[in-house]
C-alpha cells in the first residue's frame, strides 16, 4: 500500500477513531460537528443542537451511553435505550462512529485526489467520482433511519 496516498485524516487530537490500520483523530471541534452532522444524516436529530444536547450526544459516540444526561437529547436517549441499543452493527453509536469515520475517509480521499466532490444536476445532491476511473461516481453504503425514535424539543 503506497502510505504516501492512503494517509490518516488529522484534525486535532482530542479524539480518535481506528479501523484497521488506519487512525484517524480529530480536534473537539471537527468531532463535535460530524457526530452531530450523523446524527442528522440518520434522522435522529432534524435540526441544529444546542450546546448541552451535543455535548450528550459526543457522549454517546465516544463512550457508548450518556451515563448524567445534561439535556433533553441525553434523557431521550436513555428512555429510548432499547431501540437505540440493538445488536452492535445495527446500534445507534455504531452508526454515528461509522458516519463519522466514512466522512473523514471521504474527506482525507478528497485531499489525496483520490475523490473528487461533484454536484448532480438532476437530484441537486453532491457525490464522490474517481478522477482515474473516469470519474466514475462511487456508491456509498445505505445508513438506517433513526427517525421513530428521533429526538425533537419539547
Amino acid at each position: 500500500m503506497d502510505t504516501t496516498r492512503r494517509g490518516n485524516y488529522e484534525s486535532g487530537a482530542d479524539y480518535v477513531l481506528e479501523y484497521g490500520e488506519l487512525r484517524f483523530t480529530f480536534n473537539e471541534r471537527d468531532f463535535t460537528e460530524r457526530v452531530e452532522q450523523a446524527a442528522m444524516k440518520l434522522g435522529f436529530v432534524d435540526h441544529r443542537l444546542e450546546d448541552e444536547e451535543r455535548e450528550d450526544l459526543v457522549n454517546l459516540a465516544v463512550n457508548g451511553e450518556v451515563k448524567d444526561p445534561g439535556s433533553e437529547l441525553g434523557q431521550h436517549v436513555n428512555e429510548c435505550w432499547d431501540e437505540l441499543a440493538g445488536p452492535s452493527d445495527r446500534s445507534l453509536v455504531h452508526w454515528l462512529r461509522r458516519l463519522v469515520f466514512r466522512g473523514a475517509w471521504l474527506d482525507q480521499r478528497v485531499k489525496e485526489g483520490e475523490l473528487e466532490v461533484v454536484f448532480d444536476e438532476e437530484d441537486h445532491s453532491f457525490g464522490y467520482a474517481q478522477p482515474d476511473r473516469d470519474f466514475e461516481l462511487i456508491e456509498l453504503s445505505p445508513e438506517p433511519s433513526w427517525a421513530r425514535v428521533a429526538y425533537s424539543r419539547g
